[in-house]
């Protein structure tokens, strides 16, 4: 069984992108923005703004008070919209509850939405011929990519059905010519599909929602999943010790697929800021 570590792949693809922004001069611009006092949130943003600072991109934060209204939101990510020093733009999830999510996503230009949330940007991805690659999935990419593990013809599991996770992940597994089962709460004879899975993806936001009896040996075993246990440790959705006796590959939780999903992130900021650069 080989442990999968997202943090040295992460750092991996960080130093690449640190290196071309380097020596050719290059100032990709990210905008974060945060509305409300979420601590996920919080980290999730600083941890950003780290990996900018570390990339050598020019970063912009707006903490906007948890009762900022839509019209002012808006009206904020359409200024960033207009603004040439920033490339990419992230509002960070979840919003509040009197904000409409959908609304604020679609507001952002396709050209700067480097989280792939838009509907332009998400169709793409189903045809597969995209720009920004959805962060998360095409981190689990990257992983299996550096691992050496041949996704072309074998069978994937991906269990969740989220527009962020599940969806995306199915769709970037089946342009790698896998064969792409997408389970979701209503599936029947789960544990018996899993079982199949050459490559078993979990983004279900569930302690335990993959134990070892649902694990072909062999596997390759991918945890999307972060949860708080009950001590308030992350958790993600695999029942890691058993499963991993099993596995061939696991990604362990914290420290798999995680920082990849930030690394991606740092590699769509670049790609917008060429694009709108007009460099090739």
């Amino acid at each position: 069984m080989t442990e999968i570590n997202g943090k040295i792949v992460s750092a991996a693809l960080k130093d690449k992108i640190a290196q071309e922004v380097k020596e050719n001069g290059y100032t990709p611009g990210l905008a974060v923005i945060i509305v409300g006092d979420d601590p996920a949130s919080r980290v999730y943003v600083n941890n950003k703004k780290k990996a900018c600072a570390y990339c050598g991109f020019y970063s912009e934060e707006y903490a906007l008070a948890a009762d900022t209204t839509q019209q002012e939101l808006i009206a904020l990510v359409e200024k960033l919209n207009q603004d040439d020093r920033i490339d990419g733009i992230l509002c960070q999830l979840p919003l509040p509850a009197h904000l409409d999510e959908k609304a604020v996503i679609e507001a952002i230009s396709p050209a700067k939405d480097v989280d792939a949330f838009c509907e332009a940007d998400v169709g793409k991805v189903m045809i597969g011929n995209y720009t920004f690659s959805p962060c998360t999935p095409a981190g689990v990419m990257e992983l299996l990519q550096y691992y050496n593990i041949d996704v072309s013809g074998k069978n994937a599991v991906v269990i969740g059905r989220s527009n962020i996770v599940g969806k995306p992940m199915a769709m970037l597994l089946l342009h790698a010519d896998a064969t792409v089962t997408l389970c979701h709460s209503k599936t029947k004879n789960l544990k018996e599909i899993c079982r199949s899975a050459d490559i078993l993806v979990s983004a279900v936001g569930k302690i335990d929602a993959v134990t070892a009896d649902m694990v072909k040996d062999g596997a390759v075993v991918i945890d999307v999943g972060i949860n708080r246990n009950a001590q308030g440790k992350l958790q993600g959705d695999v029942d890691f010790e058993s499963v991993k006796q099993k596995a061939s590959y696991i990604t362990p939780v914290p420290g798999g697929v995680g920082p990849m999903t930030i690394a991606v992130l740092m590699q769509n900021t670049l790609t917008a800021y060429k694009a709108n650069k007009k460099i090739k």
